[in-house]
Parts: C-alpha cells; structure tokens; sequence
C-alpha cells in the first residue's frame, strides 16, 4: 500500500520543496538535506520546458530563485541547467542547478517518499500529466508518490490515465481557480487526500475528509504552535520547510 495513504502513529513529516529551511528549494541538495533530517517525504513541483522535459521549479519565471530570467516554458532544458539556482540562498550553495524529475527520481526515490505538485493552474500543462505518470512508471514508484494539483481537471486527467495513482487536491481561498473550480472536487475519481493551507482546517474538517477515505496533509507549517494544533486536530502530514522543526513538535512538549 502507498504509505501516503496507509495508517500511521504520527503525521508524516513532508519536506517542502525539499528541505527549503536549509537548502535552496526545489534542488538536489534539498531533497538530500531532507534525507539527511530524516523526512518521511519530500513535495517538489514540477512544469514543463519548452523542449517537454519536466522540470523541477516552483515559479512560472527563474527570476526568483535563479541567476536567470524568463518564463519556463519558453526556456529549453539546455538554458535551463545552466542557470544558478543556489547562490541566492547562500554561496556554499553556488552552482545548484535546477533538476530534472527524472534526476531526483534518480537521487532519492527509493529514500523517501515524494509529493510531486503538477502547476499547471494558469495554464494547462502540455501533457504534463503525461509525461510525469510515464516517468513515475518508467522509475516504478506509483507505490512512492502522490500527485498533488490546485487543478482539480489535473487531477481528473491524472486518475482517467493512472487510476493506481494517489492524488491530494490543494486548495487556498487566496486562489482564484479556487472559487471558479473547488466544486469540482466531488467530481475526482477515487480522490486520495485533501491538501489544505493550515489556517483552513478544523479537527472536525479532518474527520470530515476520513470519513470520506481521505487523508490530509496541510501546508505550509513553519512554527511548532500551528504543528501542534494540527497535529492535535488529526491530521496524516505536515508539510513544511524544516523537518527538523516538525519532527520536534512531534515529541512531547
């Protein structure tokens, strides 16, 4: 059984874009520091290169976290890898590239679990779906992954293609697709678990979701106050940017 979705004594602790306390997020050196901080899992987001590879990068642009600047999808992979997606985090880190899905499927797959997020909400991917389900395949861990999408037609692509496959509905009310296609969640086949933002769920919302066989892991949690309440409140997983944070309001205050 996937153990996203299997009983456990404690939420999963789920490194957020990596281990982004320590690390510049969404690099090969984050999701090994979560590794090394003992995660359960990692969530990283993926996207589209022009050329199609699948991408690891949160932002439609590389200017945030990059040396670089333009969007994504009109860079191909060969501009993309040269690109510096560490120094702004700090100089031990210079050289960080951004990674494809098949390398960290390559780095760590069989070392942690991972929450993959299509961001394919402005624009539908170009067979992003697709392409990530066929690599999940190719690496044979639909047993190790979830699937996660504020785009609840992703995520119906994604169960029409891979029925197997866990997929966790996020969802913001800072989102305007949010209020345009939340209605649509009853609609997801077989949906796995509900991702909300943390100020948006009440231990009776998780009772709630269980009771409709789903899990909940809850972003971004950052200060061990707002883990304990939802630790507390029920929840199956903790995502946020310091595993070592949530491991601690795990233990006995």
């Amino acid at each position: 059984m996937n153990p996203f979705l299997a009983d456990h004594p404690q939420p999963l602790i789920v490194a957020h874009r990596g281990a982004a306390a320590h690390a510049p997020e969404n690099t090969l050196a984050a999701f090994q520091a979560a590794v090394e901080l003992h995660a359960d899992a990692i969530e990283l987001d993926v996207t589209l290169s022009r050329d199609g590879q699948i991408v690891v990068i949160h932002d439609d642009t590389v200017d945030r976290t990059t040396d670089g600047r333009g969007r994504v999808a009109d860079m191909p992979y060969h501009d993309l890898k040269y690109l510096d997606a560490g120094s702004k985090f700090g100089a031990r880190f210079s050289g960080e590239r951004i990674p494809l899905l098949s390398q960290v499927f390559e780095a760590v797959g069989r070392r942690v679990l991972i929450n993959i997020e299509l961001k394919n909400l402005k624009v539908r991917g170009a067979g992003l779906e697709q392409a990530v389900i066929d690599l999940i395949r190719r690496h044979d861990l639909i047993e190790r992954v979830i699937l996660s999408s504020f785009n609840p037609l992703s995520l119906m692509t994604v169960k029409r293609l891979a029925p197997r496959l866990a997929c966790g509905l996020l969802y913001s009310p800072d989102e305007v697709f949010f209020l345009s296609r939340a209605w649509l969640a009853p609609f997801i086949p077989h949906l796995d678990a509900r991702h909300p933002r943390h100020d948006q769920i009440t231990p009776q919302a998780v009772k709630s979701f269980h009771a409709r066989g789903q899990r909940v892991f809850v972003w971004t949690v950052n200060d061990q106050a707002t883990a304990r309440r939802l630790i507390a409140a029920g929840v199956d997983g903790l995502i946020g940017d310091d595993p070592v944070l949530l491991r601690d309001a795990l233990s006995p205050a």
